[in-house]
């Protein structure tokens, strides 16, 4: 028996209720991708093979027209065709405005691989790695944001890390639905191994999240230790893309603090909500210390 044969064989096996004709729905096809998600039956796989062969459409044309499948189930096989997942509604238990996630195909998310497009072009090149989001008030929505973009960025094959260095009001870990106990103050304390702490998001491509961990008395004396520099030097050989969510600066200094080490910062405003003056305040005190304004982007989430 041929290698050829023998795959055909073992092909056949996983659906012992299809003829002979069913080897050709194949380990990626939307056919098989289908099955294994329980979209079909392998009888109703029988089915839509018959009538696919008899009126010449493909696999995923011809179920649609037999009505076993909507068109948001073609989008979501496509997605895993091309190594591009997202989450259905209630699925990963995110919020909602995680809309990479849950709306791939939208306005807005275009919005997001914009934003990634430009920094790809002109920040992450010769060799920088790391970026700090930053925002002048509390409630300006850096934090979904910087989720959002983290998740893109994953969808592009960067292996990308998220890390939540705002160490009074974390959000990323309930983002994420992470534990807390343990993150980025714990082992600038020395009191965790970074690569215990960091957690991969399954749920996407290559994205991996390093949360805020024990809030600590002196969240900006950590920030400013000489053990965040050198945790920065080691988290750029292991990652591509390493995106900082921060303290808003009307809040604390701890945004400086971070920008020092990746160099450059990106601004995120909310819409009808942040103050021009705050803006340019914020922008003064990056430039004095030497920071790089990438950018800055309006929101309205």
């Amino acid at each position: 028996m041929t290698s050829q044969d023998s795959l055909e064989t073992e092909k056949l096996s996983d659906f012992n209720s299809i003829s002979t004709n069913a080897s050709i729905i194949r380990k990626f096809s939307i056919g098989r991708i289908l099955l294994d998600m329980g979209k079909i039956t392998p009888v109703e796989a029988e089915r839509v093979l018959r009538f696919q062969k008899e009126n010449g459409l493909r696999f995923g044309d011809a179920a649609l027209k037999l009505g076993l499948i909507t068109e948001a189930d073609i989008q979501l096989v496509l997605a895993q065709q091309f190594d591009y997942p997202y989450l259905l509604p209630g699925q990963g238990n995110h919020p909602p405005e995680l809309v990479v996630a849950y709306q791939p195909f939208g306005a807005q998310v275009e919005v997001f691989r914009a934003v990634r497009s430009q920094l790809m072009l002109r920040w992450f090149t010769s060799g920088r790695k790391a970026l700090t989001i930053a925002s002048c008030n509390p409630d300006d929505g850096v934090s979904l944001f910087t989720a959002n973009l983290a998740v893109v960025f994953s969808q592009l094959g960067e292996r990308t890390l998220l890390i939540d260095a705002n160490l009074r009001c974390p959000q990323q870990h309930e983002i994420f639905n992470l534990k807390n106990k343990q993150g980025l103050s714990d082992v600038l304390a020395d009191r965790a191994n970074i690569f215990e702490v960091i957690s991969r998001i399954d749920s996407f491509v290559d994205l991996s999240v390093l949360p805020a961990g024990t809030l600590p008395p002196n969240p900006l004396e950590l920030l400013n230790r000489l053990s965040f520099d050198k945790l920065s030097n080691q988290l750029a050989n292991q990652f591509d893309v390493i995106l900082y969510d921060t303290l808003a600066f009307s809040s604390g200094s701890d945004a400086l603090a971070v920008a020092s080490q990746t160099e450059g910062v990106l601004i995120v405003v909310q819409k009808n909500n942040t103050r021009l003056a705050d803006i340019n305040n914020m922008n003064e005190q990056l430039k004095y210390s030497g920071i790089e304004v990438v950018g800055s982007i309006l929101i309205d989430f």
